[in-house]
């Protein structure tokens, strides 16, 4: 409404108090002839800096996005955040560590106990069977689908070295396609043979070549590294110890 400031200089002649001098003129109900920063102008008013600043810099910073005035006339999507260079690697379990013997839950060889070897950058564990004794080849598996065992290995003098870069070992064949003729066309449903490269057959040689020593000096360690994990009938798998 109304703005009206003290005068220092001026006084009441009976009762010395400060007498209120109106500089801004009111032209209609709730309009005032001039507004707030002009107001503080001619009276001379000046905000300090120091706190009050720091307030409003923090209300500044706290007060939501202010929406445009207009809509665009088209809908324009924004682009969504990408987690891709975000990447941290997941942290492993305390249980696992290398030379522990896991059960592997789903997949192709689910049920299988294998010995688990290093985390890959990747955060998936590098594990196997070892292939001789169980079937299992070197591979990546996932740390929520197993369950850790109190059996350990000896993977000290494992050379790994052979899975340096994860990407490059797992990476799969891609195929050249070419046009077929009448007889590779119905051919095709046939079951095809896949082929495992002579570097991975290697790599599992190197590795089981030096694992395969260390399961022999351990008794009937080969033989419950072959025996698949099964449940039955009132076993309890979170009252068991693995």
């Amino acid at each position: 409404g109304i703005n009206a400031e003290y005068m220092g200089s001026r006084f009441g002649s009976k009762t010395g108090k400060k007498m209120a001098i109106r500089r801004n003129k009111e032209l209609s109900h709730g309009v005032n002839r001039f507004g707030r920063h002009k107001s503080a102008a001619k009276n001379h008013i000046h905000w300090k800096k120091g706190a009050a600043g720091k307030n409003s810099q923090k209300k500044a910073e706290a007060a939501p996005l202010k929406e445009p005035r207009w809509y665009a006339a088209d809908d324009l999507k924004k682009p969504v955040a990408s987690r891709k260079s975000h990447h941290k690697t997941t942290k492993l379990r305390s249980a696992i560590t290398p030379g522990t013997v896991l059960i592997v839950l789903a997949g192709r060889f689910r049920g299988k106990r294998v010995v688990f070897l290093k985390q890959l950058p990747s955060g998936l564990l590098l594990v196997t069977g070892p292939y001789k004794v169980n079937g299992v080849p070197l591979r990546r598996l996932n740390q929520a689908y197993t369950i850790a065992t109190s059996t350990k290995v000896d993977v000290s003098k494992v050379d790994l070295s052979v899975v340096a870069n994860e990407n490059e070992f797992f990476a799969k064949e891609q195929s050249k396609k070419s046009k077929k003729d009448e007889k590779e066309f119905f051919e095709d449903g046939a079951a095809k043979t896949k082929t495992i490269s002579s570097k991975r057959k290697a790599a599992q040689k190197t590795v089981d070549e030096v694992l395969l020593k260390s399961v022999k000096a351990v008794p009937e360690l080969a033989h419950y590294l072959n025996a698949k994990f099964s449940l039955t009938r009132g076993q309890r798998p979170h009252l068991m110890k693995f």
